[in-house]
């Protein structure tokens, strides 16, 4: 499962050929999540902070996580995303 970005102690992944709806898998210590590309639903455990972080980094890149959901389902490696400062 390749790393797309780290931020702020929370790394974001994507399985290749993976599940649908497009969504990414976020972890952040002991807490995992997957986050919901299409409606911003998410399941999973992460704190409010992380979670709150998470929101606007998937808003700031939703674009570019599209693509990059695009390329895994065709087993193409997907690029880095910038992380949130």
């Amino acid at each position: 499962m390749p790393e797309i970005s780290r931020f702020y102690g929370i790394i974001i992944r994507m399985f290749f050929n993976d599940h649908n709806p497009p969504h990414f898998h976020a972890e952040y210590g002991d807490y995992r999540a997957i986050v919901n590309l299409e409606h911003e639903g998410v399941k999973g455990n992460m704190p409010k902070r992380a979670l709150k972080l998470l929101r606007e980094w998937t808003e700031l890149h939703r674009e570019q996580l599209m693509e990059n959901w695009n390329a895994c389902q065709n087993n193409e490696l997907p690029k880095k995303v910038e992380p949130l400062k």
